[in-house]
């Protein structure tokens, strides 16, 4: 695989598994941007491990701050190529105890943030003809999870907004996926103890939890010409745990 001279918007790059699809992207030859709505340190590494990039904090559910996203892009790279949907949050809680914030927060940022991404890459992917656009969504927008309905209702919203998008843009050369990562060792999966990391480990039929590089690999996959033929599919990257 080999990216040189590519463009590629990273949102939601601070850390993890976006960071992780960063440098990935970076080792191929990109040009990269990265965006982040809060940390700056974290954002400030992920910088640091990469060659060609820039940082852009900002929040992609504002439509405004999402375009000056596109806007340095522009100034530093020029137009994107490449458009990784990455940004997300998470807010659980039980249905009955959900309050209406909270899920409209978490489909702001982790469905929004999608469409305002994808719509403002369309118009110059459009035009040049080719463009590669990835959504993570994930496996509990396949098999449902007990205290996330906003953040399941997110995820699966990214995986019909992949299958129109594609439908949309094929025409112009521009292919639209989406990846489903499963149990990934993040911060968030770290904090969990070992009793329950062992009990998630046992529910997963390859027996252990994926790292960020298994989605990076795969999100490389799908944004080289190898993955050319490759439209409106949704590629799960989750040890086996959901069939």
């Amino acid at each position: 695989m080999n990216l040189t001279g590519k463009t590629a918007i990273v949102t939601g790059a601070g850390r993890g598994i976006g960071r992780e699809i960063c440098l990935r992207l970076s080792d191929l030859g990109a040009n990269v941007v990265i965006n982040y709505a809060g940390n700056d340190a974290e954002a400030a590494k992920t910088l640091s491990l990469c060659q060609n990039a820039v940082t852009v904090k900002a929040d992609v559910s504002d439509e405004k701050e999402c375009k000056r996203i596109f806007d340095v892009c522009g100034e530093k790279f020029g137009t994107p190529d490449i458009l990784i949907n990455n940004a997300g949050i998470t807010k659980d809680n039980l249905l009955m105890r959900m309050n209406e914030s909270d899920f409209d927060r978490v489909l702001d940022v982790n469905l929004k943030g999608a469409f305002n991404c994808v719509k403002l890459a369309s118009r110059p992917m459009m035009k040049a003809k080719y463009g590669r656009i990835v959504n993570i969504s994930s496996v509990v927008a396949l098999s449902g999870n007990v205290g996330q309905v906003n953040y399941v209702a997110s995820k699966a919203g990214l995986i019909g907004l992949t299958k129109a998008s594609a439908l949309e843009l094929a025409a112009r050369g521009i292919t639209v996926n989406a990846v489903a990562p499963g149990f990934i060792e993040t911060d968030m999966t770290a904090s969990l103890t070992e009793e329950v990391r062992a009990k998630m480990a046992s529910q997963i039929p390859l027996g252990y939890f994926g790292e960020p590089k298994d989605v990076a690999e795969t999100v490389a996959f799908l944004c080289s010409d190898g993955a050319r033929y490759i439209t409106g599919q949704v590629i799960s990257v989750n040890g086996g745990i959901y069939l």
